[in-house]
This record gives C-alpha cells, sequence and structure tokens, in this order.
C-alpha cells in the first residue's frame, strides 16, 4: 500500500471515535450551543442599547427646564416616553376632601405602605391628579388613614410628570372592590368619572414644597446597561470557546487512545517464556 495512503487510513482510523454515540451527541449538543449562545449575546446588545436609550431619556426628562404642567398634558392626553419624568410647574389647591391613596406600595427601604393623591385644582377648573409621597400602613389596611395635610390654599407645586398607570405595564392586578377612597392604579381617566371634572392626562409625583410626611418618592435610578454590555461580551466568548472546547477534548481523547496503544504494545511483541 502507498504510504500516503496507509497514513490517511491511520488518520481515519484515529478520528474513528467521532462516530460513537458519545461523540455524536456531544458534537451536536456543540453545534446546538454556539448559535445559542451567539442569539443570547445579541439579545444582551440589545437589552443594553434599550436601557441605555431609557437612561438618557430619564436623564435628559429630569435635567429639562420646569414648565408649566398644561404644556405637556391636558383632558385625556396620554403622557409619552419623551415627556415621562419632566419637570412640571402647577398653581392651584389641593382638594383634600377628596383624596385617596394607592395600596401596596414601598418607600426606598422597601416598606409597604400607602401613595397619596391628592386632586390639585388648577385655577381653571381643570384638575391635575398629584402623588404627594408614600406613608405608613399602620394597622388594618381596611381603614382609611391618617394623612398629613398639605399647604392650604392657593400654592404652585412642583413634580415629575408621570403616564397613567396600567396592569400590563406595572404589574399591578387592578383589585376590585376594595375599601371607600382606595385604589391600586393611578389612572386619569378613571379618576375623571370619579371627580366628574376634566383631568389632565397623567399624574405628577410632587417634588416640592419639599416635606418630611408624606415621604417624597425618590428620583428615578438609572438602569445598568453596562451589565448587559458584560454578559453580551460573555456570550460571545462563551460561544468562541465551544469549538475550541471541542477541539481541546478530541485532542486529549487522540492522546488517551494512543497512550492506551503505547502500553499494550510491549505486551503483546513480549517473546514467550522459554
Amino acid at each position: 500500500m502507498h504510504p500516503t495512503a496507509r497514513r490517511y487510513r491511520r488518520g481515519v482510523h484515529r478520528y474513528r471515535f467521532l462516530l460513537s454515540r458519545q461523540w455524536v451527541i456531544l458534537t451536536i449538543v456543540a453545534i446546538a450551543l454556539i448559535p445559542t449562545m451567539i442569539r443570547l449575546g445579541f439579545w444582551q446588545k440589545h437589552r443594553y442599547e434599550e436601557r441605555t436609550a431609557r437612561n438618557d431619556l430619564v436623564s435628559s426628562a429630569l435635567h429639562a427646564k420646569p414648565v408649566p404642567v398644561e404644556r405637556l398634558s391636558s383632558p385625556g392626553h396620554t403622557v409619552t416616553r419623551v415627556e415621562r419624568y419632566r419637570t412640571v410647574t402647577a398653581t392651584g389647591t389641593f382638594d383634600t376632601a377628596k383624596e385617596e391613596v394607592v395600596r401596596r406600595r414601598t418607600n426606598s427601604d422597601n416598606e409597604v405602605g400607602f401613595h397619596v393623591l391628592t386632586p390639585f385644582v388648577l385655577g381653571d377648573g381643570k384638575v391635575l391628579l398629584v402623588n404627594r409621597g408614600w406613608i405608613p400602613a399602620n394597622g388594618a389596611q381596611t381603614a382609611f388613614p391618617k394623612i398629613p395635610a398639605p399647604p392650604a390654599g392657593r400654592t404652585t407645586i412642583t413634580g415629575r410628570l408621570m403616564a397613567d398607570e396600567t396592569t400590563a405595564a406595572s404589574g399591578i392586578k387592578n383589585v376590585e372592590g376594595l375599601p371607600e377612597r382606595q385604589i391600586m392604579l393611578i389612572n386619569s381617566t378613571e379618576e375623571a368619572h370619579r371627580l366628574g371634572a376634566r383631568v389632565l392626562g397623567g399624574y405628577v409625583e410632587q417634588t416640592g414644597p419639599q416635606t418630611d410626611s408624606p415621604e417624597q418618592i425618590s428620583d428615578p435610578g438609572s438602569e445598568d446597561a453596562p451589565l448587559n454590555y458584560a454578559y453580551m461580551i460573555q456570550w460571545w466568548l462563551f460561544a468562541a470557546a465551544v469549538p475550541v472546547g471541542w477541539w481541546f477534548l478530541v485532542r486529549r481523547e487522540i492522546r488517551d487512545q494512543e497512550e492506551a496503544a503505547a502500553e499494550a504494545k510491549p505486551e503483546e511483541t513480549e517473546p514467550a517464556a522459554v
């Protein structure tokens, strides 16, 4: 047999183990992992870009110059992503007689309590919903809690404009049959029906005048976009490591076979005892 053909047959024989059931399964798994990890890397890249855009949008809104709330909202208006978190001002009077509390809300220490939602009547009669902040849920939540009074008379407030809350966006179920003047979600359309008034779309998280109680809601934090970037790199490194790891296992298997053959050869050629 020609030497080249002999070397070819010897090389093919060395890799015959790849046709075994164990190695076929291992190879299929490796092949499947590579595109899966690449897709996961692209998904993390998308999350990174999405979170970065959200952080930029929130930062831009928070640092924008305050404007009167009626420049951005009106009765029936849907607050957009660009308008959300914009600092707005309003002048009017708090209507504590029609005040409500929003159940199952937490403060910065993750204590469960209520958010205080107070209608704020503007000079032209329109109503702005103002989330004045958080109070603890002392005692049974079936009773209306004691709420610190807002400033009396005509007042100018500042706050962050927020979009109406929905179950889809917040994950909070809008429970029926709650105690009087207690709600689960802040929704200007529903509040317009309850109050029988022209209610501006969305609501405002009050930031000024500052008060100790209710405890005012802290600024929205930035989402950890760099973490998604790190995960993206990690998944792509994993994808690159799979074929390298597979080849390493193949070479180790060949080495183990060659060592086993070398150990067995002396025994096969050892002369018979006389």
